[in-house]
């Protein structure tokens, strides 16, 4: 009678371990690189042990790709920077309206939330919320170049073969801006568009003399500064950071048009299956002590109150070494992008690759 009560019990306790494995969630999380942690993955399943976290790294041009293609399928939480979920929703109605009252939104540095509110708002319905922030700007070592501190100067003679970038559009707005232009103010005149993007094209093509090579991704970049290939380049804020720990004379330099800021954000795909989840994950990552475990991986600046704080103390103290609060007031924050834009970019940049083979 014993061993039939045994059997049982365990009979018993494999049905409803079974029933609960079926039970299970899958938050499928459409991010970037760095954006979920292991530790922090881990954390998330412990506490939610009916929830499975399924990640994908992506970027901004693949994640409106994929959930194009898909008519907003495949995914239950996405990540796109605040400046392309706006015409990305009119043009392919991808995401839906986010419940903001099942977000956390007390624990958000008010005007980071009320600027991507402000940028994602549709009929009524807010799209998106904040959830990193960083910059885009120069990087240089100071003991080399510690004069390097406009977009202009990565094709200053005095830098030949010691200077870097990379053929994204970022380079294209940070070079309008430093020929005296305001590139997010002509968006609504594209005829004006097109002809600042006209002369930068020139003058990228007048630059690639100086350029010892374009990078591709961080690593690259990294190791060219790291072996003193290159004495500046421009870079994410997050890389140069990171470099800093490794060498003190590595800095990020916010360029004296300011620097240009991204805010990285939370968008529910139009047919997620698990919006539940998706926002247990929102507000499990908006923790102070998630917090910091979230911007050691990334590196950059969490949209939260008194993220700076929040920061590992090495990222703390590369971000205070290359901003001030002028810097700080001085931000050019991405504009959202009008239909055609990504596209009159995008042949520039052919333009540009074609002459340097970058």
């Amino acid at each position: 009678m014993r061993l039939k009560a045994t059997l049982a019990t365990l009979l018993a306790a494999t049905i409803l371990s079974t029933a609960s494995m079926a039970q299970a969630e899958t938050l499928r999380l459409l991010t970037w690189g760095s954006y979920a942690p292991d530790e922090l993955v881990k954390k998330f399943e412990a506490e939610n042990p009916d929830i499975k976290v399924e990640v994908t790294f992506s970027n901004n041009e693949e994640m409106i790709a994929k959930l194009r293609a898909t008519g907003g399928a495949g995914f239950d939480l996405a990540q796109p920077s605040h400046d392309r979920i706006y015409a990305a929703q009119l043009e392919y109605d991808i995401y839906k309206a986010l419940d903001l009252s099942k977000i956390n939104t007390d624990a958000m540095e008010k005007s980071l939330l009320d600027g991507v509110k402000a940028n994602t708002t549709i009929d009524g319905g807010v799209y998106a919320v904040p959830h990193q922030w960083g910059t885009s700007g120069l990087m240089a070592d100071k003991s080399k170049a510690p004069d390097l501190k406009s977009w202009s100067d990565l094709c200053d003679p005095k830098y030949k073969g010691k200077t870097s970038m990379r053929l994204k559009r970022t380079i294209l707005l940070g070079t309008a801006f430093a020929m005296g232009h305001d590139p997010f103010a002509a968006y609504s005149d594209l005829d004006k568009y097109q002809s600042i993007l006209d002369e930068v094209v020139d003058k990228l093509i007048v630059c690639k003399d100086n350029i010892k090579a374009y990078w591709k991704g961080g690593d690259d970049l990294s190791a060219m500064m790291l072996s003193g290939e290159i004495v500046g380049s421009e870079t994410w804020d997050s890389t140069a950071y990171k470099l800093y720990a490794e060498n003190p004379n590595i800095v990020f330099v916010p360029p004296t048009t300011g620097a240009l800021a991204w805010i990285d954000t939370f968008a529910i795909p139009r047919k997620g299956k698990a919006d539940d989840a998706a926002y247990k994950w929102i507000n499990f990552v908006l923790q102070p002590e998630n917090v910091t475990i979230m911007s050691g991986s990334t590196g950059a600046i969490a949209a939260v109150k008194g993220g700076l704080d929040l920061l590992p103390a090495d990222k703390k103290a590369a971000v205070n070494a290359s901003f001030t609060p002028a810097d700080i007031d001085n931000l050019k924050f991405f504009a959202n992008i009008p239909p055609g834009v990504e596209d009159m970019e995008g042949k520039a940049l052919e333009k540009i690759k074609a002459s340097t083979g970058g």
